[in-house]
């Protein structure tokens, strides 16, 4: 599943400042997961500290900033 997702918003004719045309936004992967499955990977206790989270299917890393 992608996390980042984009978006094409409408451009007025009219708009009197610079359109933007493509957007984005992230989806967080807690939003998919209902309920815990049994038996997920899970990091080491070092890659879970740095990473901040036990299961590698709720990791979702931050991306830079334009």
């Amino acid at each position: 599943m992608e996390q980042v997702r984009v978006w094409h918003p409408y451009v007025s004719p009219f708009d009197p400042c610079p359109p933007m045309r493509v957007k984005t936004y992230s989806t967080p992967p807690q939003l998919f997961i209902g309920f815990q499955p049994p038996n997920l990977p899970q990091f080491s206790p070092m890659e879970a500290l740095k990473h901040g989270t036990l299961w590698p299917a709720l990791y979702s890393p931050y991306g830079p900033r334009k």
